[in-house]
């Protein structure tokens, strides 16, 4: 077994990208345990500078959260999102798989093809399942690279509304039946002024 640990440990190190547990199988050699091997190196890694992480079903060594500082360049380049996409974000992060139209309910405005395709292009969100009901429509989900960007093991570890609220993301009262931050009355292309930074590179 630590032998394999070491195989585990070596592959992690090399692969820009969270890798799963189908990819480790096949890349050690036959007989290897490596769902076995990413407990233990799991363990032997607490504490230190760099956490073996689980990111939805793939794995991947990350920066100690606590150590995230040591990290920060001098020239910060910060990259915002307009309202829109970070409610349309939310709304596919919180109720995914999710068709356009439903986010278009939920939000109450309909929703650009432009901020879809932000969303798609920075790889945050990608096209899940058809739903099985009339016209077939496909949905939105969350990606690896969206739980990875935010720390997150799969998208239950989300904060809930008690917990957005007491950040000051969310007003106190919630909008009827969504659940979410209600939308004001304007289409996407007038709401880019007054962005939040909730999301930022």
């Amino acid at each position: 077994m630590g032998e394999q640990e070491r195989m585990v440990e070596a592959i992690l190190f090399a692969t820009a990208e969270p890798i799963t547990l189908r990819e480790l199988t096949a890349r050690m050699p036959h007989g290897s345990d490596p769902a076995e091997a990413l407990v233990h190196l799991r363990k032997r890694y607490e504490g230190r500078g760099v956490t073996l992480s689980r990111i939805g079903d793939a794995w991947a060594i990350r920066t100690a959260p606590d150590l995230g500082f040591l990290m920060q360049r001098e020239t910060v380049e910060t990259r915002k999102l307009s309202r829109a996409a970070i409610e349309t974000l939310a709304i596919i992060a919180y109720h995914q798989p999710v068709t356009r139209a439903e986010i278009e309910e939920i939000r109450g405005v309909s929703v650009s093809r432009g901020t879809v395709d932000q969303l798609l292009e920075m790889e945050w969100i990608r096209f899940g399942r058809r739903k099985m009901t009339p016209g077939r429509p496909v949905t939105f989900v969350v990606t690896p690279g969206f739980l990875d960007h935010f720390g997150l093991e799969n998208a239950r570890d989300l904060p809930g509304l008690k917990e957005l609220r007491a950040a000051g993301l969310l007003e106190n009262r919630p909008p009827p039946g969504s659940g979410l931050p209600g939308p004001e009355d304007e289409p996407d292309e007038g709401r880019v002024e007054g962005q939040s930074e909730l999301f930022e590179d």
